[in-house]
């Protein structure tokens, strides 16, 4: 009786603690725990829940630790990695992402081995308690014969959340050889399915080969995306082709593909969703080409396309050029009259299932680029400028064609030093590039640019956009009035709602200076009404939860 005397008491302090903490925002309702203590080690993944415990990657300097909490958010451990139990002298290592699948934690390492010539990814388990243990399994292994371009892994979370999906990818400029290998693995880091590519292309000038997106449905099928382009000199002509790749598990993972056909257009991104419907959908953002077959810099519109994977074939791809009303928003109307084009640096951030069997395509201006560094103190240092400027809102009906676009006005710019910057970071190589990969680096989300972009939440047929905002922008939707943000003082959390129809309306949190700002990029999805989240202020970071009342 008296221990559930305490229990209750304990139940209650809680309840009482989260209510007072919990900031309301339209439908939306934020819950933060206590302080973490400071000690500068900034959150930069949410690993996600297990053994009644939240796991997440925290960084400081070149230091990485694991850092463990309650489910109240109640900071339990932090554990240090140490990096020389992991390598070699002859290594070179690269942390690239922590995962919980199955209530096991794993974190990921890259190394290359120098004397082998080989790139490694590597598992290592944690420990109930948040304690890496130092039991490499190696979960793939390539041959790397040129050493500045050892080739990237991309992995993702599996819908279901119970495996992993592992993609690697190379190109081979001497051998005229493109490669890549795709991978399932489960919860005992066992290997469930493993297919590997070779493509020969012939070494053109300014030709592309772009992984651009891969993805797995419920049925454990694989499907991977690749846009091929070039200049043909002879016809003037460009070459546009998407090629879509599928391994489907009922017929042992063997690889189909298809073919498409882009005339008169070049591809810029591309994304893919794989639905339960036996539909995967492509779409993304494409540019114009000259007469002679040269891509035009600047964006034209936005295109979508579903592919039947049963009867392996493309249903229908639209394609639809941004008018006059987007570019004057996006432009201003003077340079929308003269047709001027809307500058490259939009990426795509999200593609969302509608509950119709349509589609919301999010794109959102993310220019990062290399600054310079003052001071005698700043050798080895690179400043990196993070600008993510306006989000292009685009509903497409079940037959790829536009329900509506929308824009959400928004500037946000942040800089960030590192140092040992290597610029593959932001991208890929000249002719080889995988778009499936955060186009921040895994160090900086923890810091200043970790407050820059947009969460997306969707449910009941409304997309909501959170993201902060200065206090000054509230309750401005004209884009032409919206004043940059920088330094992320006197910062307010935002909230964009759309209906099913396109119908829009802001609403903004109260300014308070003791308010913690949220980091968009820093979240776990547990459920679509329930996202684990991080924010900070200057002095301290909180984790909390983000729910969806759903009567709204």
């Amino acid at each position: 009786f008296l221990i559930m005397k305490k229990f209750i008491f304990t139940f209650l302090i809680l309840t009482v603690y989260f209510i007072q903490n919990a900031q309301k925002i339209g439908p939306v309702t934020i819950s933060l725990g206590k302080p973490i203590p400071d000690d500068q080690r900034h959150i930069a993944k949410i690993a996600g829940e297990a053994n009644d415990k939240i796991y997440v990657l925290a960084i400081k300097d070149k230091k990485y630790f694991i850092k463990t909490f309650s489910k109240d958010f109640n900071l339990l451990k932090t554990s240090l990695i140490d990096k020389k139990k992991i390598q070699t002298k002859n290594d070179k290592l690269n942390f690239e992402d922590i995962f919980v699948i199955q209530n096991k934690v794993y974190v990921f390492v890259k190394i290359y081995d120098r004397k082998a010539k080989t790139l490694n990814l590597y598992a290592l388990p944690v420990s109930k308690e948040g304690v890496l243990q130092y039991e490499k399994k190696l979960i793939m292994s390539v041959k790397v014969p040129e050493n500045l371009k050892k080739g990237k892994f991309f992995i993702k979370e599996t819908p279901r959340n119970d495996k992993l999906l592992i993609l690697y990818g190379i190109s081979l400029n001497k051998q005229k050889l493109i490669e890549y290998e795709l991978e399932i693995i489960d919860g005992n880091l066992k290997e469930m399915m493993r297919q590997k590519e070779k493509v020969s292309f012939k070494n053109r000038k300014n030709h592309k080969y772009h992984i651009a997106d891969f993805d797995m449905d419920l049925d454990e099928n694989v499907y991977l995306v690749v846009n091929e382009s070039y200049r043909d000199k002879n016809k003037k002509q460009r070459i546009e082709k998407l090629f879509f790749h599928s391994y489907k598990k009922d017929n042992n993972y063997k690889k189909e593909a298809i073919e498409i056909d882009i005339k008169d257009k070049s591809i810029a991104e591309c994304k893919m969703l794989a639905t339960s419907k036996g539909i995967v959908h492509l779409a993304g953002l494409y540019a114009g080409v000259s007469k002679k077959g040269h891509s035009k810099r600047y964006l034209q519109g936005i295109y979508s396309a579903s592919i039947d994977i049963n009867a392996n074939k493309l249903n229908k791809i639209v394609f639809t050029p941004f008018d006059y009303k987007i570019k004057s928003q996006l432009l201003g109307p003077k340079k929308a009259k003269k047709d001027k084009g809307i500058l490259p640096f939009y990426k795509i951030h999200t593609l969302i299932e509608e509950e119709s069997g349509g589609l919301i395509l999010i794109s959102e201006y993310q220019h990062i680029f290399q600054g310079t560094s003052m001071g005698s103190g700043s050798f080895g240092m690179t400043t990196l400028v993070y600008e993510f400027y306006n989000v292009i809102i685009t509903s497409f009906n079940p037959d790829g064609t536009v329900k509506w676009i929308k824009i959400v006005p928004k500037k946000q710019r942040a800089t960030h030093n590192i140092v040992d910057f290597d610029p593959l970071q932001l991208g890929g190589y000249i002719n080889f590039v995988i778009g499936a990969g955060l186009s921040m680096p895994l160090v900086a989300l923890g810091k200043n640019p970790g407050y820059l972009g947009v969460l997306p939440v969707y449910s009941n047929h409304k997309l909501m956009l959170i993201y902060n905002d200065l206090d000054k922008n509230k309750g401005v939707t004209d884009i032409s009035k919206i004043n940059k943000l920088n330094n992320f003082k006197n910062t307010i959390l935002s909230l964009f709602i759309f209906d099913e129809n396109g119908n829009a309306k802001r609403i903004d949190r109260n300014y308070s200076k003791d308010s913690y700002i949220l980091k968009p990029e820093i979240y776990y999805l547990k459920t679509n009404e329930e996202y684990i989240i991080n924010s900070s202020n200057k002095k301290n970071d909180k984790l909390g939860r983000l729910i969806l009342n759903k009567k709204n």
